[in-house]
């Protein structure tokens, strides 16, 4: 089996490199050294505005379900934002230097985060307030909650302590011979591992032993993320020659090599990477298959077509109240980008 890769919407979303993005099932986020936050709604393939309460570097994004997003950077601050109305609802000092990753616990009530002030912060969401402050040896450039919340690893050069969350002690440590440049929960106990080689590498969270690894790419990896889509688990790499690729995993032979689904020449130097999956269309063709292979009567299947046509409406409906809501909001906020880009290129 392999796959097809096609350019869908191309933009060129900042005056400086990124260096930080999300996706929720609507917008996706980048974040740059150029100091803002672009969003994109990928349903309507727009640019849908920008975000300017950082001064520094951004450095991480991550949204929580479809209502918050969480951005951290250089000038220590972690901001929280609804997503309806693209507001900031908290902005916390959260480090005395550099925030330099984040991550939110399964459940949206905490948040961790890292800095260059070599300390772990839990944060508690509920109340937008610190929790507990944990000294660290050195300094963190990645924190990572497992999908189970039970667990969440530190990333220190090429060193990963993993955490107990119920005894919040390091319960065991993974070394590789290069600098990690990204992880990713595979499982709640396997890691995949990539960094500044062109290896990936699985490890066991509970064993600490490498399961499996295999080149991807000609260059050092950048970025790792995975995804499931129809029953089939997916790995993407993203690497400095440029190329992304997507791997076919089988969980039940966790030791063999992912197969190879698809390839891309970006000709960009890449820098971090996300996947945002048309759950909305993967749904239309889910139903379409059922329709079409289902045995039923006519009117079964018109009835299950017009539903599907009246979410649609419904959904468009929506979109067009909101739309009519932010473009005041979005005025503004085009304003206020253009100062912060003059800021920045007098600077530069």
């Amino acid at each position: 089996q392999s796959w097809a890769v096609v350019p869908d919407f191309t933009h060129h979303a900042h005056s400086a490199s990124l260096s930080a993005v999300a996706v929720n099932n609507r917008y996706v986020v980048t974040g740059s050294r150029d100091e803002t936050i672009q969003i994109y709604d990928m349903k309507k393939k727009i640019e849908h505005g920008a975000l300017l309460q950082h001064n520094g570097t951004i450095t991480c994004l991550e949204f929580y379900g479809t209502a918050h997003l969480l951005s951290g950077a250089e000038d220590g601050l972690i901001c929280i934002w609804n997503t309806k109305r693209w507001e900031c609802l908290k902005s916390i000092k959260a480090h005395k230097g550099h925030v330099t990753s984040l991550s939110i616990h399964p459940s949206g009530k905490l948040a961790l985060s890292v800095g260059t002030d070599k300390t772990l912060r839990t944060w508690n969401l509920v109340e937008g307030r610190s929790a507990f402050i944990k000294n660290l040896k050195q300094n963190a450039h990645i924190i990572k909650w497992s999908p189970d919340g039970e667990r969440y690893v530190t990333v220190i050069t090429n060193k990963v302590d993993i955490y107990k969350l119920d005894t919040a002690s390091i319960t065991g440590t993974i070394t590789t011979e290069k600098r990690i440049s990204s992880l990713r929960f595979i499982t709640d106990s396997v890691l995949a591992i990539a960094g500044d080689d062109e290896i990936v590498r699985f490890y066991s969270c509970d064993s600490q032993k490498c399961l499996c690894e295999f080149k991807a790419h000609e260059n050092r990896i950048k970025d790792i993320y995975s995804f499931e889509r129809e029953r089939q688990h997916v790995i993407v790499t993203a690497s400095s020659d440029g190329y992304i690729k997507m791997w076919n995993l089988d969980l039940n032979k966790i030791k063999d090599v992912p197969s190879l689904l698809c390839e891309v020449n970006t000709k960009a130097r890449l820098t971090c990477l996300a996947v945002w999956l048309d759950q909305a269309s993967e749904m239309k063709e889910n139903s379409d298959k059922a329709a079409t292979s289902s045995q039923g009567n006519e009117d079964e299947k018109s009835s299950i077509v017009r539903k599907n046509k009246f979410h649609c409406t419904d959904k468009s409906n929506k979109r067009a109240k909101r739309k009519r809501k932010i473009t005041p909001e979005k005025q503004k906020l085009e304003a206020a980008l253009q100062k912060k880009k003059k800021k920045w290129n007098s600077s530069a």
